[in-house]
């Protein structure tokens, strides 16, 4: 039972600490490294482009530095394989190699930038969340106080995206930004690292009707391991991670749901789910209750579904 894991923020922690090596990391400093995708069978792992809030002024050259730091040490043939496209998926999920999808979480530096969207786009980004938690130029993020919507260029962005093929990712939108993007974007979009607001009054989690929508359009809900996005203090384990998991699949989600662990981008973390070499625990805990195909769903057929529909082609 191989893992497609949809979000993580080994970049970010690469940035700010140039000596970790993902190949050879054996002090703590990462959740994911390559031999904890090893010892998971975590064949597909998303890695976030996150600018950091001490960056007062973001600019297209710190994603650029992420995308080298990616490039000079993420991807290694024979190892770690960019997935920019449908060939590329296919390689992967039938090879020996392991794959890497490039995403940006927000879109401060992009600045309504037309090139700046194109040339990530050539450089491997395949998903963009528009925001972080706080507002730019595109869109409120879910901390926001106003809590707004898209701007105009906002909107013109999401549909650029739709066209270039790079996948959307609802995750840190206000709840207003959230319904603009659902009208606005013609392809089915994801929440890579949101859980259930019914079972966990955070934010950041996504109620009923927004769940609902994203299955309505056939994208994809990515069950986080933040604690405080799971559980109340003292209540954030893996069974309480699985009402989460029940409850969308209630609202009818069995096909769209996914894993976005979060992993790097978290101080805290769920007992037993500590670092990405611990899936085995999740995968124990789910065998209680469901069946191993719906299991496989989970932990790799519907991100699969979802990518060979949704990628380009080549």
């Amino acid at each position: 039972m191989y893992i497609i894991d949809g979000h993580c923020d080994v970049l970010w922690k690469m940035f700010e600490d140039h000596e970790i090596d993902f190949y050879q990391s054996v002090d703590g400093k990462l959740d994911v490294t390559y031999a904890n995708m090893v010892k998971s069978d975590i064949k597909i792992q998303f890695f976030a482009i996150y600018l950091a809030q001490r960056l007062e002024h973001p600019n297209f050259e710190h994603y650029l530095t992420y995308i080298n730091i990616f490039y000079q040490k993420i991807i290694k043939p024979g190892y770690m394989k960019l997935i920019k496209n449908q060939a590329d998926l296919n390689l992967v999920i039938n090879g020996h190699e392991r794959g890497a999808l490039l995403t940006l979480e927000g879109a401060a530096a992009i600045q309504g930038n037309s090139l700046y969207t194109h040339t990530l786009y050539h450089l491997g980004v395949r998903m963009i969340g528009i925001t972080w938690n706080y507002a730019n130029w595109a869109a409120d993020g879910v901390l926001e106080p106003r809590q707004g919507g898209f701007s105009l260029k906002g909107k013109n962005f999401v549909k650029e995206c739709n066209k270039l093929g790079i996948l959307l990712d609802v995750s840190h939108l206000s709840e207003r930004a959230f319904w603009d993007l659902a009208e606005t974007s013609s392809q089915p979009f994801v929440a890579s690292h949101s859980n259930a607001k019914a079972i966990c009054a955070h934010p950041r989690n996504l109620d009923d009707d927004q769940i609902r929508a994203i299955i309505e359009k056939d994208g994809r809900i990515g069950i986080t391991f933040v604690p405080f996005f799971v559980g109340e203090p003292h209540n954030e384990t893996i069974e309480q991670l699985l009402k989460h998991i029940e409850h969308i699949c209630a609202l009818g989600g069995q096909k769209q749901i996914v894993l976005g662990s979060d992993f790097d981008g978290i101080d805290e973390r769920i007992p037993g789910l500590e670092h990405a070499g611990q899936f085995g625990g999740l995968v124990q805990h789910l065998s209680k209750y469901y069946k191993d195909e719906w299991i496989k769903d989970l932990l790799h057929n519907n991100w699969n579904r979802y990518l060979q529909t949704n990628l380009p082609a080549y």
